[in-house]
């Protein structure tokens, strides 16, 4: 049985239910700037991808007209009103609660801005539970590999395991040699989560955590 040292959580869709929230974020930036809405949660997970900034391609948004950096501010604004009243999913303090039996260090990584993500995670009364939140210095989300690495080479023999919602989680665990499992209840649909190549991908987190060599 493989021994890990530190579980990697990803936040947004794999900790924190927020599909919804960032659905109603996008269609309010969306109408401002007179484009069509996304019609429902299926579309949404099709649509959504890192980086952020294809995703908003992808959307419709034009960037001579308006610059990413200024979408993505505005988004900002529209997210932390309507995920106002999102929460963790039901399973997470259980699943929390595992890891810590295990005696897994848990760490949270997320392209979320880090004085953001903070604040977050202060809000939901879990923030006990981590040994270090890594996030990104801006609100333009474009990876969180890079922070993820620079993390690895201060911790080489770290064995990880990255539990995420995204085909990004599964791309920056391979970056750092972890080892991945995804959740299929977040931002991606489960057909995208399936074609990686991941430890597995699954409904949940108790689901998760059986899979866990």
């Amino acid at each position: 049985m493989k021994k890990y040292t530190h579980l990697v959580w990803d936040f947004n869709g794999t900790l924190f239910d927020d599909v919804e929230a960032g659905i109603r974020s996008a269609n309010r930036l969306l109408s401002a700037h007179g484009l069509a809405p996304i019609p429902s949660v299926a579309r949404y997970r099709e649509l959504f991808g890192f980086p952020i900034i294809d995703y908003y391609r992808r959307l419709g948004f034009d960037f001579e007209r308006t610059p990413y950096a200024d979408l993505a501010v505005e988004w900002v604004a529209y997210y932390l009103e309507a995920s106002a009243d999102s929460r963790l999913y039901p399973d997470v303090p259980q699943a929390l609660e595992e890891a810590k039996r295990r005696g897994l260090c848990q760490m949270v990584l997320s392209a979320t801005e880090r004085g953001m993500l903070e604040r977050q995670i202060c809000s939901l009364g879990i923030r006990d539970r981590f040994c270090e939140l890594l996030g990104l210095d801006n609100v333009r989300a474009y990876s969180k590999e890079e922070i993820a690495l620079q993390w690895k080479m201060k911790h080489p023999a770290a064995q990880l395991l990255l539990l995420g919602d995204t085909d990004h989680d599964a791309q920056v665990a391979a970056a750092i040699g972890a080892d991945c499992i995804l959740v299929a209840r977040g931002h991606q649909s489960r057909k995208a989560l399936e074609a990686l190549d991941v430890l597995a991908v699954a409904d949940s987190l108790a689901e998760a955590f059986e899979r866990i060599p």
